[in-house]
């Protein structure tokens, strides 16, 4: 196992060097999107309309951030149980997704799509989300703000703690 210093703008050049069970410290702009989001990101695909983020290239985080508290960047920010995005997540990996963030295995479906791409599965810490929050310096909600929690918010993250779960060579931590 390795640790890892990765920008997100990096992570498609990083990607075939990382093996599942590797450490890494991620920093750079991430994307929230949950089950609602998704199902508006593809409507908006479907209608040739466009995206409140350019897919090639992103790391989004299956994450609903509560709240932000006065005085800091985010409330707390742990992952979602990512196989809910499994019937979203071939066809925006095939259109050049660089990374996704979450918990939780992946169907084989997601898991043939990350190879297929040269893309790369994290987890984070579930039930760590206060913890990880110290991690995120800015967030800005982008698109659907009437989903709250659920809306797109873009975040910079700084250092962000996660594990390889799914690599673009077809290790997975879910099947050792």
């Amino acid at each position: 196992m390795a640790l890892y210093h990765i920008n997100t703008k990096d992570i498609k050049t990083a990607a075939p060097t990382l093996k599942a069970g590797d450490t890494v410290y991620l920093s750079g702009t991430v994307y929230t999107s949950r089950d609602a989001a998704h199902k508006k990101i593809f409507e908006l695909i479907d209608k040739g309309e466009p995206l409140p983020y350019g897919i090639k290239g992103a790391v989004q985080y299956f994450a609903g951030p509560t709240p932000t508290p006065a005085g800091l960047a985010i409330g707390s920010c742990g992952p979602t149980t990512s196989s809910r995005m499994d019937v979203f997540s071939p066809r925006l990996l095939d259109m050049g997704l660089g990374a996704m963030i979450g918990k939780g295995p992946r169907s084989d479906e997601v898991c043939k799509a990350i190879v297929r791409n040269g893309s790369v599965y994290f987890c984070a810490v579930g039930g760590a989300g206060a913890l990880a929050s110290k991690c995120i310096k800015s967030c800005e909600v982008i698109a659907f703000p009437e989903l709250g929690c659920e809306s797109v918010k873009k975040l910079e993250f700084c250092e962000f703690p996660l594990t390889v779960a799914i690599d673009c060579h077809g290790g997975n931590l879910f099947n050792q």
